[in-house]
């Protein structure tokens, strides 16, 4: 779901410069990435005679493609099919994207707003420290921050769960009396996340991967699309099959239900928007190209991912052999269905693997860069650990192997549940729209009386910012439940212990620790917060 090498690990390394000359200090609100390769060498550059620097490098259309590298819809479609398979088929899938795709226009439109208003590369942890009222505005700042870190784990661990699942059913599919275990994925899962580990063990290989990335998901995306439409021309399904079947093989006897467990499929798909806001001070005029930037990401994002799902459907041959595919991963299926042989299926499956291969390095960038920035402002346990960049490899080393050593023990929810796959993604769902609502909370406190941008929606903002923290909820709370019937303890939903040991964990620090740590500068007193209206710049001083 990423291709954020710059996106995600734009949280790294932002424009602002200090208020305080003597002290440059780059924290969390000082976020953004020129290139991975920078942080060795381009980490003394950025703070050339004691002030940050960074160049403007980015149009309109990389955003746009750093953007949909991240979200990239249809691999996500692909890989978490079978949430959505089971939870409703074809015309839940189908009408699924429609319904999320408009929510999405809602949450980009109020990322879109904040954008414009207050460009940082910060995103929501600056809007946050910018709108939250004086005496809750660190407070804030460090839920946000909580809040995105987590959420980066979590897209992590699930999207190399899922490529874990891709190779195991690929075995499967060639070796039909293959019986998938979990451990076999769990397995499979370490296996990959220790290989893929250690491309951000160093930095120079990183812009490469990161551009390689955005084409491979493309072309192979048009690949998979055309070969199958092409192999089962004259045998379409018609459209009654696509756009108005519905089966429900998840136990709950309320089709309702089952529907709105089939909505992670989709929302997992259409997660991560706020990338491009991370890329503020790396492009001209950022308050005008990010929001088109995040619009534009899920217009892509909508098109690619319907049209993908349209194509595989009315390719589709045997729906009950779909559903009952013992490979973890129906979409190898519908390939086979439509190839008519195991080869060819797991050919466009290696394209998808290919593809997850690519996100999960991006993955470890963008949660390396957050672990590191968030350190630095003493927001975790062990700050001074993790908050250092190792001069001979140009990486935040000591950041991204803890990050990778809490991905390992995630996975072992796998082995605990089967129906594991849901819990991690709804945990990535869920925590990111968590980072989103606290400045979106934060802006209606104001009554969305603040400095407007360019990008400024009006009474449709207020609608959309509405529209998010509602989706926040309903998201936070349904896709809690279990996703099939009868509940025990190998699929209950673990989701709902994870955000509550997860928020229990983040309220305890802050109250024993980072309450009087978090942020904490040691200038002269009665120094504070410097609005970047009246100063161009920022810093967090004294308390």
């Amino acid at each position: 779901m990423s291709d954020a090498s710059y996106a995600g690990a734009a949280d790294y390394a932002a424009g602002a410069h200090s208020v305080h000359k003597r002290q440059s200090r780059v924290s969390l609100t000082q976020l953004s990435l020129n290139d991975d390769e920078s942080l060795s060498k381009g980490a003394a550059d950025t703070l050339l005679d004691g002030e940050p620097h960074l160049r403007k490098s980015f149009s309109l259309w990389s955003i746009l493609g750093v953007g949909f590298g991240l979200t990239n819809s249809w691999f996500g479609i692909s890989v978490s099919m079978v949430t959505g398979i089971m939870s409703g088929g074809p015309m839940m899938i189908v009408y699924g994207i429609i319904i999320i795709a408009l929510i999405s226009v809602c949450v980009g439109g109020s990322l879109g707003e904040l954008s414009s208003a207050y460009p940082h590369a910060g995103g929501q942890f600056w809007w946050a420290l910018k709108l939250a009222p004086a005496r809750h505005r660190r407070f804030a700042a460090f839920l946000c921050g909580s809040f995105a870190y987590a959420g980066s784990v979590f897209t992590s661990a699930s999207t190399t769960l899922s490529a874990g699942t891709e190779v195991v059913g690929m075995y499967a599919l060639k070796h039909p009396g293959f019986v998938v275990k979990r451990w076999h994925v769990f397995v499979c899962f370490e296996l990959i996340h220790l290989f893929l580990m250690l491309f951000n063990c160093y930095g120079k290989s990183l812009p490469l991967i990161s551009s390689s990335s955005l084409y491979i998901s493309l072309i192979s995306f048009l690949t998979i699309t055309i070969t199958v439409l092409a192999c089962s021309s004259g045998s379409f399904n018609d459209s009654k099959f696509v756009f108005a079947t519905f089966y429900n093989e998840t136990g709950w006897k309320n089709s309702g239900m089952a529907f709105i467990m089939g909505l992670i499929n989709p929302a997992w798909s259409f997660s991560c928007l706020d990338s491009a806001t991370h890329m503020a001070f790396e492009v001209e005029r950022p308050e005008r190209v990010i929001p088109t930037a995040i619009m534009g990401t899920v217009a892509i994002g909508f098109v690619t991912s319907f049209c993908y799902v349209i194509a595989m459907f009315f390719s589709i041959r045997d729906i009950s052999a779909v559903l009952k595919s013992t490979t973890g991963a129906p979409i190898l299926e519908i390939y086979r269905q439509a190839l008519g042989n195991e080869g060819g299926a797991i050919f466009l499956g290696c394209l998808v693997l290919f593809t997850s291969f690519g996100c999960i390095i991006s993955c470890h960038t963008w949660q390396a860069r957050l672990c590191w920035s968030f350190s630095r402002d003493n927001g975790l346990p062990y700050s001074k650990w993790w908050s250092q960049v190792n001069p001979d490899v140009g990486v935040p080393l000591n950041a991204h192997l803890m990050s990778c050593a809490w991905i390992s023990l995630i996975g072992v929810l796998y082995l605990a549940s089967s129906t594991a796959f849901n819990s991690l993604i709804t945990a990535c769902i869920a925590f990111l729209l968590l980072s989103y609502s606290v400045p979106i909370v934060c802006l209606l406190w104001r009554r969305r009386d603040i400095p407007q941008g360019p990008f400024w929606l009006g009474k449709f903002g207020l609608f959309a910012n509405v529209v998010l923290l509602a989706w926040t909820v309903f998201a936070v709370v349904f896709f809690s439940f279990p996703p099939v019937l009868p509940v025990d303890r190998n699929n209950m939903n673990y989701v709902c212990v994870v955000i509550v040991g997860f928020v229990t964990y983040s309220l305890l620090y802050w109250r024993f620790k980072g309450s009087r740590d978090f942020h904490k500068v040691e200038d002269e007193p009665g120094e504070k917060l410097v609005d970047a209206e009246s100063t161009g710049e920022s810093i967090l001083g004294g308390t």
